[in-house]
């Protein structure tokens, strides 16, 4: 049985110019790279966590609405321990993106538009009970692998032009090692 529990309403949401406001983040983690082509130095492959969908086929991100009580890096951080089950640090702020909900229409937003606050998260923890345990099945792809999989399109954005653009320069600059806040969101 998990302790925590999922928010749910929309009384706390968050809008802003006619679309609900979503943060959410892309969890990465390294496991070693025992691919034998890579020499003598044991090179870290970075791999990232994605979700099932509850509506559907194909693999999301962690995301969900904005609340009025809370920060955008405290709402990512709330939705990927609500959806699937992990604690990390927030390193990196790696844009937004806006995209249409079919399921989340309301009086505030009637055509269900929604820009969406995506961060990089380095996973520290992964729960062994979380809110969404029963609806939710958690996967660690590569980078090409979580791609394929992707069910919507502005999530491979993230995750090819925000997240795999900033490892690349992150992990050049000596990252990796978690810290850094990066960039402000708002």
């Amino acid at each position: 049985m998990c302790d925590l529990v999922a928010r749910t309403g929309r009384h706390q949401q968050r809008y802003e110019d006619g679309r609900r406001l979503v943060a959410g983040c892309i969890p990465f983690r390294y496991r070693a790279n025992n691919d034998e082509t890579s020499g003598d130095e044991q090179k870290k492959l970075v791999e990232v966590l994605m979700i099932n969908s509850q509506s559907g086929p194909g693999l999301l991100f962690p995301k969900g609405g904005w609340e009025n009580d809370e920060t955008v890096e405290q709402a990512a951080a709330r939705e990927a321990i609500e959806e699937a089950g992990v604690r990390g640090d927030i390193v990196q702020f790696l844009g937004f993106y806006d995209f249409k909900s079919k399921t989340h229409q309301d009086a505030c937003c009637p055509e269900g538009m929604c820009r969406a606050a995506v961060f990089a998260l380095h996973v520290k923890e992964e729960l062994a009970s979380w809110p969404e345990q029963s609806t939710r099945r958690r996967t660690w792809l590569t980078l090409p692998e979580a791609t394929s999989q992707c069910r919507y399109q502005w999530m491979q954005e993230a995750l090819l032009t925000g997240f795999s653009d900033w490892h690349d320069k992150w992990s050049k600059d000596g990252g990796g090692g978690g810290g850094g806040g990066g960039g402000d969101p708002v």
